[in-house]
């Protein structure tokens, strides 16, 4: 699930440079990412429980990485550099990695138009939180809210042309995840 992915921030791109690195050390991640070291001791934590990162048990020679992929790791490490180089490319890494926003991309290239749609194909997010993911997608331009008049007046939100440019990456790991 998406939103298992992007429950720590820095996951999807944990995942991304260890893919591109086959593996790294947390001070090669630290360095790389420009987080801080919890940050990312607790990412690497996260991801080993959900099975896609684990310790390598050959460390200990100073070439060898400290933290490598699963093989169900693996399985996703293309997909998360893609979208790393999507997000990259539009500038958009800030609200693109908060928790819920690629998993409500992902619902609205699914079809869910509607807030009550996006509830439906997101059990786990409170309103709140897809409230916030909805504003954050708005104000960064991937997506537009329109209201179609009548009574009550509904809100509808689409993904713009822009946020488009997201959507292999993220149909990629949403397969593989």
């Amino acid at each position: 699930m998406l939103d298992d992915l992007f429950h720590h921030r820095w996951g999807v791109p944990v995942i991304a440079e260890l893919h591109r690195g086959r593996g790294a050390k947390l001070v090669t991640l630290v360095n790389r990412l420009g987080a801080g070291r919890d940050s990312i001791a607790r990412t690497l934590e996260g991801l080993a429980d959900r099975g896609w990162v684990r310790h390598n048990a050959g460390y200990g020679h100073p070439m060898r990485p400290e933290y490598v992929l699963t093989p169900r790791g693996k399985a996703i490490g293309p997909a998360c550099w893609k979208l790393m180089e999507s997000l990259e490319a539009l500038g958009k890494e800030d609200v693109g990695l908060r928790k819920w926003s690629m998993p409500v991309l992902a619902a609205l290239f699914g079809g869910a138009d509607r807030f009550g749609q996006m509830e439906d194909a997101l059990p786990r997010a409170t309103a709140r939180a897809l409230t916030t993911a909805l504003k954050d997608l708005q104000a960064a331009g991937l997506v537009e809210r329109t209201i179609e008049p009548g009574y009550p007046p509904r809100p509808m939100y689409r993904t713009s042309e822009r946020a488009l440019r997201l959507r292999p990456a993220l149909r990629d790991l949403a397969r593989a995840a």
